[in-house]
């Protein structure tokens, strides 16, 4: 029996596959013969190629170190059930919508008695602040997040509403372009319609909520919580500003003055009129909301509140989010509009009324319990022992008003694979509603979810498991010309006319020195493990002979500019920092920073050196080809690093991001090459010896075949003229001076003063130009290199201040006294 068969005979309840109709049904039939679901060796080619275009795209989760676990195979929804589920979310939608705009204006639903003020007040969600301000648009809820399930009887059921900073529309994006060129026939095949016309309606909403005095080309930023592993929600950010083709910015690019807000940029600051909202409400703001926050800026509620800037989702929206507030939905649809939900939201029993309470404390063994406030995790009482029960009976006593009950929701299944097989897991979906022209539109898809477990029960929104793509199924062919989902249409978001925050210019200029110190550190690794080989290659080798001489002061001066621990460990160890592993690290985690300013090119010459450093880590691991060196991993990253190196080079606009990545790799270059010519070359050794290291040392700075075609007879006089003062040489001391002076030159004015920067400069561009090569060469006290060493230390102690001395004239952030609010 093939998997295929099997699955069927395992006979789940609610199959999202099995119990499939129409055109849905066609479409698995199509997606089952195209991508051979009965065989266990297709399937887990497909979980390959999706784990591949993952790490291809940079996809990550949580902190960005994790990798973002997606299911390859699809859920499929017929469009006619999918039309129901779209009318009954645009009709949530309108009525949350409602409800907000009401607590935060006549309160009438409060004065009522339509809704107990405790579900309201005392939410955590609730801002106070915010009472009686309004965007400028037709809904103060400009777009929700929705978790659904399928029941064991198939229709649909709420789980909950995501409305403060309803996430995952980057992810669902990102699912779709994996998922659809993993399965590319069958995507093409099925009618699936495309995700791309709702992120061109966010982009156009977002544009027409801006404030009247915006004009016709509004500025619009997303403000995210953080990025390069400081935020869950980095990647999600990041991915959704792409899409958009708007800058992300974070609290602290931001500045309230003159009565606007601004992003701090190089050379002055830029107006933001709409902020699509990462971060929570209770955070954008440290002087009105809390004080402990940085993810805002100070005065952004009272700028929001003043007409200056729209902020969506409005603040304050989180209250919607109340769990409480399921229980009296059904009640203020009737209310408000005079109808019953279409869509109902699971069966909820707020403690805070006694009769619910009973009926809870009465039930704790079935029904899931959960806090309003959403800070612990859910209770699945069938879980607990009789003590945690009865502890669990008190706690709801002592506050009953911060508990409810729901009722447990058996989600219907979908066919996932797991270790080469098909199996059945729990499926909940995460829609997104956008308000649209004055109405409601719904992405037609989902951000998909399945259980890492073969239970079916689910007690909220996506959590530990897999994410899965969610294709509706249209009944007509479908025109593609509009798909944004295609490659073309990930291109870098920024704007048109150069601008970049201080923080997004910081992180270019940490990403070109990483970019340089993990090819310089690849590169000097591979000239070291050439002498290593062929050291330990010849038979009857000693220490004191050349090679090993030669290979005892290279290794000396590489753990000088790396770090301390074997040659393995300085390529693979993570941990170990100035190793290439953790080099590489940081310099993901520095364009996760900036994705909006990268082509999408980066992430593929990134994944395939983290694919390097795996399968080394896992080959010294498992002892596998214990013979072969480090050589071919390390060819394997320098491959990576070269095409990384051309895409910023053919890419990125010359603005002044580009200037300050430059900047830094140029900086970076010029202390490499001085370090290793101190730790080689200042040290006098026998003639033998020397030769051996000058050639690895110009190996290293890819400079060998000039320097043989230059210097036949060979000599260090030589190699410093190469390495320190050869102008035309781009491995060179002097051409990295020329290339920062030409881009201090281009970078904006700034208000330190280039002073000192410039002055460091020029005193090691001098230090390099006055350089005698005969004197360095020969001055020789103790065995030592004197005047080299002094000439080298100078160098080095300037490039080191240079350091310091340019993030902080160019990328340092104005200290913000005051509210900083005028006009």
């Amino acid at each position: 029996m093939d998997l295929l068969e099997d699955y069927r005979a395992r006979g789940p309840g609610h199959d999202e596959m099995l119990q499939s109709t129409g055109p849905a049904r066609a479409a698995w039939e199509e997606l089952a013969a195209r991508a051979h679901l009965g065989r266990a060796e297709r399937l887990e080619a497909a979980r390959s190629d999706v784990v591949a275009l993952l790490q291809d795209q940079g996809v990550t989760s949580g902190d960005l170190d994790q990798e973002w676990a997606l299911d390859p195979l699809p859920v499929l929804v017929e469009e006619t059930q999918w039309a129901v589920l779209e009318d009954g979310l645009r009709q949530r939608a309108e009525l949350l919508d409602q409800v907000l705009t009401d607590l935060y204006g006549d309160r009438t639903l409060l004065t009522s008695g339509l809704l107990p003020p405790e579900i309201i007040l005392a939410h955590p969600g609730f801002v106070g602040a915010a009472q009686g301000m309004r965007n400028p648009c037709t809904h103060q809820l400009f777009h929700l997040a929705t978790d659904l399930a399928r029941n064991a009887d198939g229709a649909w059921t709420v789980l909950a509403d995501r409305t403060d900073v309803p996430a995952g529309l980057g992810y669902a994006m990102a699912d779709r372009r994996v998922v659809s060129e993993a399965f590319a026939g069958p995507y093409r095949n099925s009618r699936t319609r495309r995700l791309g016309p709702f992120y061109q309606a966010l982009r156009r909403s977002l544009a027409a909520v801006a404030p009247p005095a915006a004009g016709d080309r509004p500025r619009v930023a997303v403000l995210s919580t953080g990025t390069a592993g400081r935020s869950g929600a980095a990647f999600d950010h990041g991915y959704l500003s792409v899409l958009l083709g708007v800058p992300l910015v974070e609290g602290g690019d931001l500045a309230v003055e003159d009565g606007r807000v601004w992003v701090r940029g190089l050379g002055g600051r830029e107006p933001v009129d709409v902020l699509l909202r990462g971060a929570p409400s209770w955070a954008v703001d440290p002087l009105d909301l809390d004080r402990t926050s940085t993810a805002g800026a100070a005065g952004l509620l009272h700028a929001a509140r003043r007409g200056a800037v729209t902020v969506v989702n409005t603040l304050g929206s989180g209250l919607l989010e109340s769990p409480a507030l399921a229980t009296y939905l059904p009640r203020l649809a009737r209310a408000l509009r005079d109808e019953e939900l279409l869509v109902p939201s699971v069966v909820t029993y707020w403690c805070g009324e006694r009769a619910m309470c009973s009926h809870v404390m009465a039930n704790l063994g079935r029904l899931i319990v959960r806090p309003v406030a959403g800070v612990r995790p859910p209770v699945l009482g069938w879980e607990l022992s009789l003590d945690e029960r009865a502890d669990l009976a008190a706690a709801i006593a002592a506050r009953p008003a911060e508990w409810v009950g729901q009722e447990p929701v058996e989600a219907s299944t979908s066919p996932s694979v797991v270790d080469g097989a098909l199996v059945p897991r729990a499926t909940s979906l995460r829609t997104f509603t956008l308000s649209r022209d004055g109405e409601y539109t719904v992405l037609a898809g989902a951000l998909g979810h399945v259980s890492p477990v073969p239970q079916a029960t689910v007690a909220g929104g996506p959590g530990a498991g897999a994410a899965k793509d969610v294709w509706v199924l249209a009944a007509e062919p479908l025109a593609v010309a509009g798909d944004t989902s295609a490659r073309a249409e990930l291109v870098p978001g920024r704007d048109s006319d150069g601008g970049i925050s201080l923080r997004s210019a910081a992180d270019l200029f940490r990403m070109g020195r990483h970019v340089e110190r993990a090819e310089q550190s690849v590169r000097f690794l591979l000239a070291v493990a050439d002498r290593w080989d062929d050291y330990h290659a010849r038979p009857g080798a000693r220490p004191e002979d050349p090679g090993g001489r030669a290979l005892e002061t290279l290794l000396t001066a590489l753990h000088a500019t790396t770090a301390d621990g074997p040659l393995a460990a300085l390529l693979t160890d993570p941990a170990l920092e100035g190793s290439v592993a953790w080099t590489v690290a940081q310099l993901g985690r520095d364009a996760a920073g900036v994705r909006d300013n990268l082509s999408p090119d980066v992430w593929i010459a990134l994944s395939s050196m983290n694919r390097a450093l795996r399968r080394e880590r896992d080959r010294r691991r498992n002892r596998e080809s214990a013979e072969v060196g480090l050589a071919p991993a390390l060819l394997t990253l320098l491959e990576g690093l070269l095409a990384l190196q051309g895409i910023v080079g053919e890419s990125l606009v010359r603005d002044v991001g580009w200037l300050l990545l430059d900047t830094g790799r140029r900086l970076e270059r010029a202390r490499e090459v001085v370090a290793s010519l101190s730790g080689t070359l200042t040290e006098v050794r026998d003639p033998a010896v020397e030769e051996l290291v000058a050639g690895s040392v110009l190996a290293a700075h890819e400079s060998a075949l000039t320097f043989r075609r230059r210097h036949p007879d060979g000599g260090l006089a030589g190699v410093l003229d190469l390495l320190l003062q050869d102008r035309r040489n781009p491995r060179a001391l002097a051409f990295q001076l020329d290339r920062m002076r030409e881009h201090f030159t281009a970078l904006p004015p700034v208000a330190h003063g280039p002073e000192t920067r410039d002055r460091l400069l020029a005193e090691t561009a001098d230090v390099t130009a006055e350089l005698r090569r005969d004197r360095a060469v020969g001055e020789v006290v103790a065995g030592r290199r004197i005047y080299l060493a002094e000439a080298l230390d100078a160098m080095a102690s300037r490039l080191e201040e240079l350091a310091v001395e340019i993030p902080r004239i160019h990328l340092s952030r104005p200290t913000v006294t005051g509210l900083g609010l005028r006009g």
